[in-house]
């Protein structure tokens, strides 16, 4: 791994300080290091020390130390042992002289980040440069120096070659990505080479099957490439498709028999020869120095076998591969390959599930508000994305709904449980429930995915998930708000004043029988050109605040979106502005202004339950419609529409009859409420029938039409096409 926890003064990290610290003799600096061997002594560029003397293998696990200034400069060392000769390592020296010169910048920002934050950096499989030109290959290890001492200690182990391989399977397969597994392969291969690339499928990246492919039909996409330097034009680098001649070419040279091995192309000339096309050349071969190449397969275990992808690694003339060290990487490369796999499978399972939040993002806001929604998932090495989910959508009764939900955990079990909670709360709120009624269902919905015998996603628990639903409505400017111990939203008036929505605390969705209470509603108001913030923990959650100082933060940045602002890019910034740096869990916003209809737009009658009520009613939707100059078959439609539904309400209902009359966009939205709750329904009636042949001319009359229940009855609503 490369990074830490912090020491502190009783940490390991700080007892390993303290000892190197005491490693590196007290005079200055360290005797000076061994001559330089001859440029041309073999043992000297060998990169994987030799292991056939067992003498010769304890000389080669050895330890130096080197402490650094805050400069990043030499003050003391002890690289005596013969294995670090040299190592040009003088006192008042920068260390960045020991490293090859593409790996200064990378390794300098390590240095200067432990310094600043204190935290470790620990085997680090790197490379030092000789005063030849040689390499050795050390595992390095940055730590804060242990009081009184400042700076830095730099220990440096030299690599042997189990040490090397056990080094190596411990860095690779730490990480879920692809990319990052990549890259450890190829910082671990570099131990036997000038130069080290990672070529994968293309069906790896995108997370896709790779056991269905013919032999030889292979598209590579070049993953990882060290070092980090300036390579020649057209030669690939990371993230860049390999020619499909290249492609081809390495898919061939490392099957053998129909089964995939590893090669060794031993000179400059094999190689030219082998791939023939300058263009091919410029693709694979790293420059004019590099003249030979050993190439591994990444080989998933099957019948028959498949081809993950190509390691190569590059030598000059002078180094040859030896028998001993083809062994070596193709037992590296092999235990890789099942690391690769377990990403390519966390891709594809990451990536169905980001499609999933994708699409659960509200696309448009309507008429009555203007919206803006931001998912931004954590870490691509993390559990997998998370169950946060927003939605809006309009309701046919014309008011819009505004969901957020959290759900526990991660990966498919989390987006599955996401899904099926959003599409149950659209599905109910289009259906006329109220917020509270909608928590209740989905409340028990969590519940009966938890149980052991009828659950349907077995292994998983979403116990505790939160959600909080509200109803805007366009007429009034009023929310109606219920939650299920979701964060409360931000409310921010056109005054700018801005604070959270006041809710009493409620547990999550599944809460013990013993422990359910039932669920509020809040109502509001919002005028036009009111902000309203929804949102997940991930957005306001820090370590170092408390979570009512985060949702003040919040607060603050939504007040300061501008009326004229473009509300997508306003959320944008606000989730820049508050998600934190190292990001454990999703973050979620949804932004809503509020834009409501005008009081023209709208009408409102309140009439006695009595005979003369639908023909008080004609009139006044007749004049109405005159005075907004619709259409003369709307004129005919829609008092006859009003008529049969007040008709409808006197005669099975009681109490005053409230008519609203809206005019939404091109269409008009007829609304009808008295305080009776039986539900109008459409029957099959024959021809010479009495009743129901009202609701069959509001069927006829209506593009669609409904019943949503209030607190005092009912509401029976009805769109005609304008």
């Amino acid at each position: 791994m490369d990074s830490t926890p912090s020491p502190s003064p009783s940490s390991p990290f700080d007892l390993v300080s303290s000892a190197l610290g005491r490693y590196i003799p007290r005079g200055g600096s360290a005797a000076t290091t061994g001559p330089a061997p001859a440029q041309g002594d073999r043992t000297t560029r060998r990169r994987v020390p030799d292991t056939d003397n067992p003498a010769a293998e304890r000389h080669d696990q050895i330890l130096g130390v080197v402490n650094l200034d805050r400069d990043l400069r030499i003050t003391r060392r002890n690289l005596d042992a013969a294995v670090f000769a040299g190592l040009d390592a003088v006192a008042g020296s920068a260390f960045a002289d020991l490293l090859p010169a593409g790996d200064v910048p990378t390794v300098t920002r390590r240095l200067r980040q432990v310094l600043e934050t204190g935290e470790a950096h620990v085997a680090r499989i790197q490379r030092l440069r000789r005063g030849d030109g040689s390499e050795l290959v050390v595992s390095m290890s940055i730590l804060p120096a242990a009081a009184p001492q400042e700076g830095l200690i730099v220990s440096l182990i030299a690599m042997s070659r189990r040490l090397h391989l056990y080094a190596a399977e411990t860095a690779i397969g730490t990480s879920l990505d692809i990319g990052e597994t990549a890259q450890s392969l190829a910082e671990s291969l570099l131990a036997w080479g000038d130069v080290a690339a990672v070529d994968l499928d293309f069906a790896v990246w995108t997370g896709e099957g790779v056991t269905d492919q013919a032999p030889g039909r292979i598209r590579l996409r070049r993953a990882a490439l060290v070092p980090d330097r300036a390579w020649p034009e057209g030669y690939v680098t990371p993230g860049d498709d390999l020619p499909s001649d290249a492609s081809r070419l390495l898919a061939q040279a490392v099957r053998r028999d129909d089964a995939p091995q590893a090669i060794v192309i031993p000179d400059r000339e094999a190689v030219e020869r082998l791939l023939g096309s300058p263009r091919v050349i410029r693709a694979l071969v790293p420059g004019d120095r590099s003249a030979s190449v050993a190439c591994i397969p990444l080989v998933l275990d099957g019948t028959p076998p498949v081809v993950l992808g190509v390691a190569e690694v590059w030598r000059r003339a002078d180094c040859p591969f030896h028998d001993s060290e083809l062994l070596d990487l193709q037992e590296l490369v092999a235990r890789t390959a099942h690391h690769v796999d377990l990403a390519r499978q966390h891709q594809r399972e990451h990536t169905q599930v980001l499609a999933l939040q994708r699409r659960l993002l509200p696309r448009t806001g309507g008429h009555t508000i203007e919206i803006a929604s931001v998912y931004q998932p954590a870490t691509p090495d993390s559990a997998g994305v998370g169950g946060d989910w927003v939605n809006s959508f309009p309701l046919p009764d014309g008011r819009t709904a505004l969901v957020v939900g959290d759900v526990v955990g991660h990966g498919l079990g989390a987006a599955a449980t996401m899904g099926q909670l959003s599409m149950e709360a659209r599905a109910l709120l289009s259906a006329g429930l109220a917020p509270d009624e909608v928590l209740e269902h989905l409340d028990e919905t969590v519940t009966l995915l938890d149980d052991a015998e009828s659950g349907l996603a077995a292994g998983y628990s979403a116990l505790g998930s939160t959600c909080c639903i509200a109803l805007y409505d366009p007429v009034s400017h009023d929310v109606a708000l219920s939650s299920a111990g979701h964060l409360p939203p931000v409310l921010v008036l056109p005054n700018g004043q801005a604070a959270p929505v006041a809710l009493s605390p409620h547990p999550g969705l599944g809460a013990e029988f013993a422990l359910r209470e039932p669920f509020d509603v809040y109502t509001f108001g919002a005028p036009p050109g009111s902000l309203l913030a929804l949102y997940t923990d991930g957005l306001v959650e820090d370590p170092t605040l408390s979570i009512d100082e985060g949702i003040s933060r919040l607060a603050d940045a939504v007040s300061t979106v501008h009326p004229w602002d473009t509300l997508q890019q306003a959320a944008r910034q606000v989730v820049s502005a508050l998600a934190p740096v190292r990001q454990r869990d999703d973050v979620t916003l949804l932004l809503v202004r509020m834009i409501g209809y005008r009081k023209g737009d709208t009408a409102t009658w309140r009439l006695p339950a009595r005979d003369d009520a639908p023909a008080r009613a004609r009139a006044h939707v007749s004049a109405l419609l005159r005075q907004w100059q619709t259409r003369g078959d709307t004129r005919d439609d829609v008092p006859l529409l009003v008529s049969e539904l007040v008709t409808n309400a006197v005669r099975f209902a009681a109490g005053p009859i409230t008519i609203r009359l809206i005019r939404a966009g091109p269409g008009l939205l007829c609304e009808v409420g008295d305080t009776g709750n039986g539900r109008p329904r459409l029957g099959r009636g024959g021809l010479l029938d009495d009743g129901g042949r009202g609701l069959h001319i509001v069927h006829r009359l209506t593009t669609r039409w409904g019943v949503r229940w209030t607190d005092t009855g009912k509401v029976v609503w009805a769109e005609v096409a304008g």
